[in-house]
C-alpha cells in the first residue's frame, strides 16, 4: 500500500485489489489492467482530472470514513500533490501486477517518465531559445508593437 499526501494535509492510502480495481471500472469506466499498453498511463498521468476520478475510486472507503466527499477530495489535489498522488498509484499499480507483467509495468512506467522529462525538456530549451523570442518580437512588430530592451518610439505609443 502507497500513500500520497493532498494539499490539504490529509494523507490518503492507495491500495489496488481486485475489488478497488472494479471499483475504478464501475465508477470511471476505466480499465486500470489496460495499463501495461502505456496509453492509460499517459492519460491519467496528463489529466489530474482523470488521475482524480481514479483515485477517489480507490480511496472512496477511506473517503467516505474521513467525511471527505468527491468534491473536496478534488480540491485537495493541486500542485505537488498530484505528483505525489500520481506517483503513489503507479507504485501501487506496478505492485498489483504478478512478477511477469510486473516488470513489463514497470518499463512502461520508466519509459513514460523518461518521455514526459524529455518533453519539457524540449518545451524549456524552446522558451529559452533566442528564436523564440526572435518569433514573438517579430509578431508584435506586425501589430505596431515593440519588445525586448528597446524603447518604443513616440511615434509607436498611442495618443503621440
Amino acid at each position: 500500500m502507497k500513500t500520497f499526501q493532498d494539499s490539504a494535509g490529509r494523507t490518503w492510502s492507495v491500495a489496488l485489489n481486485v475489488d478497488a480495481i472494479k471499483r475504478v471500472r464501475t465508477l470511471c469506466e476505466v480499465d486500470l489492467l489496460e495499463a501495461a499498453g502505456g496509453k492509460l498511463l499517459d492519460r491519467i498521468t496528463t489529466d489530474p482530472v482523470l488521475l482524480c476520478d481514479v483515485l477517489f475510486a480507490v480511496c472512496r472507503d477511506e473517503a467516505e470514513a474521513k467525511g471527505v466527499s468527491d468534491v473536496e477530495f478534488g480540491k485537495g489535489l493541486s500542485g505537488d500533490a498530484i505528483d505525489g498522488a500520481t506517483t503513489a498509484l503507479l507504485e501501487e499499480l506496478v505492485s498489483f501486477f504478478p512478477k511477469g507483467r510486473r516488470g513489463v509495468l514497470e518499463k512502461v512506467v520508466r519509459k513514460l517518465g523518461t518521455l514526459q522529462a524529455r518533453v519539457i525538456q524540449a518545451a524549456e530549451a524552446r522558451l529559452d531559445s533566442p528564436e523564440l523570442e526572435r518569433e514573438m518580437e517579430q509578431a508584435l512588430a506586425g501589430y505596431g508593437l515593440s519588445f525586448g530592451n528597446s524603447p518604443a518610439s513616440s511615434e509607436s505609443i498611442p495618443g503621440n
